[in-house]
């Protein structure tokens, strides 16, 4: 039986790897060791014959359990932080996302005609000036304006149906007014005929 030397050497070459990555085949010694070229070194790899073993990389297994537990929460106190709470998680990222749930909120309401324009400009103002903690809070504070702005349709609606009301009210009085003056006058006229 051969060494092989010349073979894996060859196969080394071809397979562009170490000497100690190539496996031979133990049951076909026989026909590895008739190759004497490249060229047959290549038809044996074809056939399986010599095989490139796979590289020994560091097992992933123990990162892969460690990153899950800090998904989970797991080692993040105090003594694991390196770097400051606004580099780890930055105030501006939290203040962008914020804003961008408001104002997709707003938009929303817009087109769906839950509010008109002006109540748009006036909440967006004021959610650019950071009045709205989140999302519940900018909803609550439309309810609230909604139903104050219905109050106050409500009283405008009530004080001109009041006005109107005091309105036709006067004119009766005033009609009514003038119909006992020409009633006494005509009762007096007719008096003063009767009398002649």
């Amino acid at each position: 039986m051969s060494d092989l030397k010349l073979q894996k050497r060859l196969a080394a070459s071809v397979l562009n790897c170490g000497k100690k990555k190539v496996w031979l085949d133990p049951n076909e010694i026989n026909e590895i060791s008739m190759a004497n070229s490249r060229k047959n070194i290549r038809k044996l790899i074809d056939d399986g014959f010599i095989v490139k073993k796979p590289d020994n990389c560091p097992s992933r297994s123990r990162t892969r359990a460690r990153h899950e537990a800090i998904s989970k929460g797991r080692h993040t106190g105090l003594g694991s932080r390196r770097g400051t709470a606004n580099a780890r998680m930055p105030e501006k990222l939290l203040w962008m996302r914020r804003l961008r749930v408001l104002r997709r909120l707003l938009r929303k309401y817009r087109a769906d005609k839950k509010i008109d324009k002006h109540l748009y400009h006036e909440l967006y103002m004021k959610a650019k000036g950071n009045e709205f903690k989140s999302k519940k809070n900018l909803m609550e504070y439309i309810f609230k304006a909604k139903a104050e702005q219905a109050k106050e349709e409500l009283a405008t609606e009530q004080a001109a149906a009041h006005r109107l009301r005091s309105k036709l009210a006067r004119q009766r009085k005033l009609q009514n007014q003038k119909k006992r003056i020409a009633q006494l006058t005509g009762d007096y006229v007719s008096d003063e005929e009767k009398s002649e």
